[in-house]
């Protein structure tokens, strides 16, 4: 039975092409990727020490062979941090939170979002329920249909909603990212979003969380950085959305709505 390490471990060595790592690329391979003799030479391991991590025989790496893992295959500090958590998890050093994703937003957050008008801003829980935003957030997505439900959830939206593949160029990105945040949970089998979404689950892929593309059906492609604030003690995440770009900005303008109010969604 395999391990959260090892499925990360195997599904980022199946990820990585040998010349993106300065190895010659030796033909045909049973599998895509790096091949284990490879990565095991390159972190100073056995090939058949590596399998074993993969396979979930062995749950206990030491931290010299996880450094060594990351080294070989070339880690961003996410990535890197991600491997760290997994080997915990895996050897039992911590457990993974159980509880349900929280909804309940408190009142010093709602105050913080009100502040923040006229800006974009959003609250939701890893599961990618929308739990509370402003109103310029209302305005940039309603065309979209993300709020359409009476509870909205982004991780729904993208995966079920055939509107998300138009509204986001970078659709195959954002399902990463929403996936890797529903599995940050430990509440992800709440969401039953078929195959696609489960397959992403389970490869582990840590979200580059780049410029986030928005194709909007009026304004145009919206080009957003995004800070994101995290509340642990609530299981939530307070996102704001910045312009990236001068054509952006004047697009947000144009968009932003009257009022100011707050909506909040609980």
């Amino acid at each position: 039975m395999g391990t959260p390490l090892g499925d990360f471990l195997r599904a980022k060595r199946d990820s990585t092409q040998p010349e993106s790592l300065g190895l010659p690329d030796r033909g045909r391979r049973r599998s895509p990727g790096l091949r284990r003799v490879d990565l095991a030479t390159r972190a100073g391991i056995s090939v058949e020490y590596l399998t074993r991590l993969e396979q979930g025989r062995d749950r206990n790496p030491s931290i010299a062979v996880l450094n060594a893992l990351a080294d070989a295959l070339s880690l961003s500090p996410a990535e890197r941090s991600h491997l760290r958590y997994l080997a915990k998890i895996t050897g039992g050093g911590c457990l993974a939170s159980t509880r349900h994703a929280p909804r309940e937003v408190r009142p010093t957050v709602r105050e913080t979002l009100r502040l923040l008008e006229p800006g974009i801003a959003v609250v939701t829980n890893r599961l990618g329920d929308v739990l509370a935003h402003t109103s310029c957030f209302e305005a940039m997505v309603r065309a979209t249909g993300l709020l359409d439900a009476d509870a909205p959830n982004l991780t729904r939206y993208v995966f079920a909603d055939p509107r998300a593949r138009t509204v986001f160029p970078d659709w195959e990105d954002l399902a990463d990212e929403r996936a890797f945040e529903a599995w940050a949970s430990s509440s992800a089998e709440h969401l039953e979003l078929g195959p696609e979404f489960t397959r992403r689950v389970n490869r582990h892929v840590v979200p580059r969380r780049g410029v986030l593309r928005l194709a909007h059906p009026t304004a145009g492609e919206l080009r957003l950085n995004r800070e994101t604030l995290e509340l642990p003690s609530d299981g939530q995440q307070l996102v704001v959305f910045l312009p990236a770009d001068d054509e952006t900005a004047q697009a947000l303008t144009r968009l932003r709505a009257p009022d100011g109010r707050l909506r909040a969604i609980s």
